[in-house]
């Protein structure tokens, strides 16, 4: 083989490995990018709940999010945005811990544990719930699609 050949074969070699390289890269950045994003996302979920912000909610709901919690119906999103405006219940605690991301593409599953304190009628009621959250990344922007929570095992 003459050494031009060989040099190009190199060189394509090379460059096919740069490209690969390369394209781990932008993955691994965008993988980078989403959980952070993510990340924020939980946050700004607690803290919308906990202060009653509906027009924060609504924004990061999707118009098909359904929601299950325990010992209550199946609820929808204009069921919940009417319920969140109503301020008949407020928050005194919506913290999560455990948070665990993984992300599919344009999908996305969170889960953990939840901790939150109520107000309602007079009453406090508190909540030690296992999460489910599915979040869906529609025209660049994630949204919560599916929430599911049940009760979580008794800490020793």
């Amino acid at each position: 083989m003459s050494q031009n050949k060989s040099i190009l074969l190199a060189t394509v070699a090379l460059l096919a490995l740069m490209g690969t390289t390369a394209a781990t890269q932008a993955r691994e950045d965008t993988q980078t990018s989403d959980r952070n994003e993510l990340t924020r996302l939980e946050l700004v979920w607690n803290q919308a709940h906990q202060r009653g912000e509906a027009d924060v909610l609504d924004r990061l709901w999707a118009d098909d999010l359904e929601v299950a919690v325990p010992k209550m119906p199946i609820f929808r999103k204009p069921e919940l945005l009417s319920f969140v405006t109503s301020g008949s219940m407020k928050f005194l605690r919506y913290e999560t811990s455990d948070l665990r991301i993984r992300i599919y593409a344009d999908s996305a599953v969170v889960t953990g544990r939840l901790q939150r304190a109520r107000a309602m009628n007079g009453r406090e009621l508190s909540d030690d719930w296992r999460f489910t959250k599915v979040y869906v990344r529609r025209k660049g922007q994630w949204r919560v699609v599916a929430f599911h929570a049940s009760e979580a095992a008794p800490q020793p």
